[in-house]
């Protein structure tokens, strides 16, 4: 099975147009609706928030009283 994504914008009304779809004809479809967000920097958080561990081991402890 073919997967398609499209982007599109969601008008003042709040309806969007989806274009039309050749391959498909006569059939169902799923439509899943997943807001995009720019300015959602959480992967990069948690990604620099795992590398932490690597400072909290026992040869770093004398520092932590400095």
């Amino acid at each position: 099975m073919e997967a398609f994504k499209y982007i599109v914008d969601v008008d003042k009304q709040g309806q969007i147009s989806i274009p039309n779809i050749p391959q498909i004809k006569s059939s169902k479809v799923e439509i899943i609706i997943l807001p995009l967000q720019t300015d959602d920097y959480s992967d990069l958080i948690n990604a620099s928030e795992s590398s932490i561990e690597f400072w909290n081991n026992p040869a770093d402890e004398v520092w932590n009283h400095v």
